[in-house]
Order: C-alpha cells, then structure tokens, then sequence
C-alpha cells in the first residue's frame, strides 16, 4: 500500500479533487483551504488522475466530477476506488441532477452526492460527513430517491412522447419535430430525453425498434 504524501494533524480530512475544469478545482481548493480541518492532498483533471492520485496519496475523501473526458468514466472510478482503496469515501460533485444518475453513483460506491449549484458549505458538510462514514446527499435529490422510481420501458411513454418517438424513429430532427408538433425545441429536447432514460438509452436502430414495436410506423 503506497503511503500518502502528506502527514497531516491529527483530526485533519484529506482531500483530492477531480474534476477536468482547472478553474473549478481552483474555486474548491480556495473555498476547502478556508476549512482548518480540511487539506488538500491532490487535484487532477480526469478519472484515470483521480484513481492515480487515490492510489498515491490515500485521501479520506476523493470529491469527483461525474462528467470528466477520458477512457475511465467516473463512474467506473468510483467502483475501482471502493474495489481498491475501501479507506477513500467518494463524494460525486455533479451537475447531473436525475435521480437514477444519483442512485447509479451510489450503487457503485459515493457516499456522497452533492449538485454543483449547491457546492460551497454544502460540499464542505459532505466532506465531513464522508470522512465519518456518513451519507449526504443534496436534499432536493435525496428527496427524490425516497420516492418511487420513475416508470421505465415503452409502455411508461406519455402520449406526446410517443409522438416524439415516432417522428425521431423517422429520422426528423429536433427542430423538425418542433415545428411539425408547434413546440419550442426546448420541449423537444426535454421530450427526448425523457424518452431515452425511460427505454433505457438505446441506440438509434433500437429506437426504432421500440417505435415498431408500439406500431407508431404504421404496418
């Protein structure tokens, strides 16, 4: 086991950013080295960094964008940190304010799981809540995964989404289903999406599928 870089006090909670944005990473380590009982042990620009950096310098806390380029996904980083460093607890800092995406992240190890628009004290309370063991979850998203999950699968679609899928699966564009449907194409992108997450995002020819399938295609 490699040994961390930094000796830090006694009662201090180390800490690693990732996180691709360098101005990002800046602002938290400006807002964390406000903290006395927080260091920062590291900050690198993507998952296979972070998972570099975990391996090194053995944070009690790796705070980790979810959205980072590269061939590791931070989804998978989180899994190899809970894999290969159990001591490391993984707080997801996100702008991905779905529920499944949340509960994906913590099915595969984050104990925390903070929106980035709340980030600032927030973000500190789930750093120490990390360090002890304990789960924090932005409230509004919390709220939410106490709730049912949202229904799933072809026959969950609503009826305007069903017309989106059929114009989508006949090859129209976003701004194309707009005008055909008189909805702005913000709509549309928002129909869309929700169809995906619900069919469980398909490829293009299994989009069509289900379109068949739901005789939206005629015979």
């Amino acid at each position: 086991m490699a040994s961390p870089a930094l000796s830090p006090s006694v009662g201090t909670i180390t800490v690693a950013l990732a996180d691709d944005h360098r101005m990002v990473r800046s602002a938290l380590q400006a807002l964390l080295a406000e903290q006395s009982d927080l260091k920062v042990v590291g900050d690198v620009g993507d998952a296979a960094g972070a998972l570099r950096c975990v391996a090194d310098r053995r944070p009690a806390v790796l705070v980790l964008d979810l959205t980072m380029p590269g061939d590791l996904t931070a989804l998978e980083c989180i899994q190899r940190v809970r894999e290969e460093a159990p001591e490391t607890a993984v707080v997801a800092l996100t702008m991905q304010g779905d529920p499944a995406f949340a509960r994906r992240a913590i099915r595969l190890g984050a104990i925390g799981y903070v929106l980035k628009e709340c980030a600032g004290e927030e973000l500190v309370d789930a750093i120490r809540c990390a360090a002890a063991g304990e789960r924090y979850v932005t409230p509004s998203i919390a709220q939410a995964l106490t709730s049912p999950a949202p229904a799933r699968g072809p026959n969950a679609l609503t009826q305007r989404e069903l017309e989106v899928l059929r114009l989508l699966a006949l090859g129209h564009t976003n701004t194309e289903i707009a005008e055909r449907l008189v909805l702005s194409v913000r709509t549309v992108e928002s129909h869309r999406a929700h169809i995906l997450r619900k069919l469980g995002n398909p490829r293009r020819s299994e989009l069509v599928r289900h379109a068949r399938d739901l005789r939206l295609l005629g015979a």
